[in-house]
């Protein structure tokens, strides 16, 4: 076999243990959970933003962002709700690059996995108990899962991911809001059928048990943008779109009908900025149609300390190490804007 073995990693159980929540964060939790899952159900109008950097890459500007969203969040929690991206792992279209802080916690070093493990979790943890945030991260491994699992607030299926049987599978067992973005391809049909199987019961293997879901009444759609067989970006937030995302749900036997749309990769053409509009746009189009407004629960919004990305070897505090994003000035006026014209 072409591959060398380093270690054997602990399993989440025994991370869980080393690494536990106080009883305090277990309330705060819950509480956050049943007030996301009030949004998905319809029991509450509250928006949701996914806000974050593109990549967790360092805890410290992590944090100091997030301390932020603590004080915005203050000003707008009568109608928005905000779950921090902690995203710690990164897909990577070639495989080559930055995989996030589960494979490099420290981006300029090796990659480590079983310091990657520790720091995700311990980065998570801190935002939760220092800030009552309960946060979102990509379940880009089906099987990592499980360490952060008591943890999370939301979890999103990746573009690259979503017709893959695993995270289906994995996505019908997982106790908060799953969102399943339509693929690079732009094929709605594979979204949909991707939020049947995560709505769904399945028994199946994982991490090494055979396992039964109750299945997710809370899988609903993300909505990104797509490549065309050109290689050309095509945007799918338009009123047009969201009508007709509303009809395949109508068509469907799906539950808590809903979607987010996700603000940059190719709804933006990767032109970070244009976030701020398509934002603004999506908002109108709520307020222009009362089963688009039912149906689009929030953004998902790609933002840091710093405007844009830095290349390698910078260092720059808390600018992005992959995607570029919002700085914080755009961001903090964006959620105030968004709040007000709800």
């Amino acid at each position: 076999m072409q591959m060398q073995f380093h270690r054997k990693l602990p399993i989440p159980q025994d991370v869980k243990k080393d690494f536990p929540l106080t009883d305090r964060m277990v309330q705060v939790r819950a509480k956050r959970d049943e007030s996301i899952r009030a949004v998905f159900d319809g029991r509450s109008d509250k928006f949701i933003l996914v806000i974050g950097p593109c990549s967790a890459d360092q805890k410290e500007p992590v944090l100091e962002y997030i301390s932020r969203l603590r004080r915005v969040e203050e000003q707008v929690s009568d109608k928005i709700i905000i779950i921090p991206r902690i995203y710690t792992n990164k897909p990577r279209t070639t495989g080559q690059g930055y995989k996030g802080m589960l494979h490099q916690p420290d981006p300029t070093a090796k990659p480590d996995m079983y310091k990657g493990i520790v720091a995700i979790r311990d980065i998570h943890l801190a935002a939760l108990r220092d800030y009552d945030f309960s946060c979102a991260d990509e379940m880009l491994y089906p099987e990592n899962h499980r360490y952060l699992s008591d943890l999370l607030a939301y979890v999103a299926v990746g573009a690259r991911s979503v017709e893959n049987q695993q995270h289906r599978l994995t996505a019908s067992g997982v106790g908060v809001p799953v969102g399943m973005k339509n693929p690079t391809g732009g094929d709605l049909s594979v979204m949909m059928n991707s939020i049947v199987a995560a709505q769904s019961s399945h028994t199946f293997i994982y991490r090494g048990w055979e396992v039964t879901s109750e299945g997710n009444a809370y899988a609903h759609a993300i909505l990104r943008g797509y490549i065309d067989y050109a290689g050309r970006s095509v945007s799918n937030y338009h009123y047009e779109d969201l009508l007709r995302v509303q009809a395949l749900y109508a068509q469907s036997n799906l539950i808590n009908p809903s979607v987010l749309v996700d603000t940059n990769h190719n709804n933006s053409g990767k032109n970070y900025l244009e976030q701020i509009r398509i934002a603004k746009d999506i908002v109108h189009s709520r307020n222009q149609n009362s089963d688009i407004k039912r149906l689009v629960k929030g953004l998902m919004i790609e933002s840091y300390i710093e405007d844009g990305a830095q290349g390698y070897g910078e260092n720059v505090f808390g600018k992005s190490i992959t995607d570029p994003c919002l700085g914080w000035e755009k961001t903090e006026r964006l959620i105030l804007d968004i709040a007000e014209k709800l």
